[in-house]
């Protein structure tokens, strides 16, 4: 088996517990070489979803409370769609950049298995509170920022990982904090195991990117400025988790920008 044809394969699977648990079986095979150098292409539209959830504008989606049955299950359903977006794009990742290091396609497997189990965990406590994936409307913000980046790796490093999923180390406290005070204390300990992950799966994209600019010869401060506006990426907001943004490896220099 070969790794990147295989993520490839995955990524077009459109049932997510189908995808979540070939994502576990591909991480746990024994058998998996991978083809850093092959020109891989697809002709399909990516990614492999199912028909529900309905995607609209990010501004269509409403905001719920979690002080409402219904709220809180809407909210922990965007989270899910976060996490099955986050599936795709590592997936992604895998297949599409030919010619990095064979480190880099193995710590993008461990992404997409790890946000396979951070989506089946939501998905059980959704359907405790009487809901399924595909009960309420999503976004497709994640997802877009990745076909935008679909032609550069460096790009797809500095805007995915370590600008749109590091959004979650700063989103995730403030969230515990009301899904706690709501009363779902599982669903605060799911998001506890997820902000632990994501710390790393930041790293994974903060490593790579620092990689990808020494090798270009690039400052990683001003190159991120320059890949943000031609990317049109949304600038961070405050508050900040600064200690999380640390351990992923984000630099003082980077830190001190972000607050600018």
């Amino acid at each position: 088996m070969e790794l990147r044809h295989a993520a490839l394969q995955v990524l077009l699977v459109p049932e997510p517990a189908a995808k979540a648990a070939a994502v576990v079986a591909l991480f746990e095979a024994s058998d998996v070489r991978v083809d850093t150098q092959a020109a891989l292409d697809c002709a399909l539209p990516l990614p492999g979803r199912p028909p529900r959830p309905h995607l609209v504008s990010p501004a269509q989606v409403p905001r719920r409370s979690p002080f409402t049955a219904e709220g809180l299950a809407a909210l922990l359903h965007a989270v899910a769609h976060i996490e099955f977006n986050a599936i795709n794009l590592a997936l992604d990742a895998i297949w599409r950049f030919a010619g990095m290091p064979r480190a880099f396609y193995r710590d993008w497997l461990r992404v997409a298995h790890e946000e396979s189990l951070h989506f089946s965990l939501l998905v059980e406590h959704l359907a405790s509170l009487g809901h399924a994936y595909g009960d309420f409307d999503a976004h497709d913000g994640l997802w877009s920022m990745v076909e935008k980046t679909a032609g550069d790796v460096t790009a797809r490093m500095a805007l995915v990982p370590r600008t749109l999923e590091a959004r979650g180390l700063d989103a995730t406290p403030p969230m515990q904090a009301k899904l706690r005070k709501a009363g779902d204390h599982r669903g605060a300990d799911i998001l506890s195991i997820i902000l632990r992950d994501e710390v790393g799966h930041v790293a994974i994209g903060n490593h790579w990117y620092a990689w990808l600019c020494q090798q270009q010869a690039l400052d990683p401060v001003l190159h991120y400025r320059e890949l943000a506006q031609q990317h049109g990426a949304p600038k961070p907001k405050p508050p900040f988790n600064l200690e999380a943004r640390r351990a992923a490896g984000f630099t003082a220099d980077e830190l001190q920008a972000l607050q600018i």
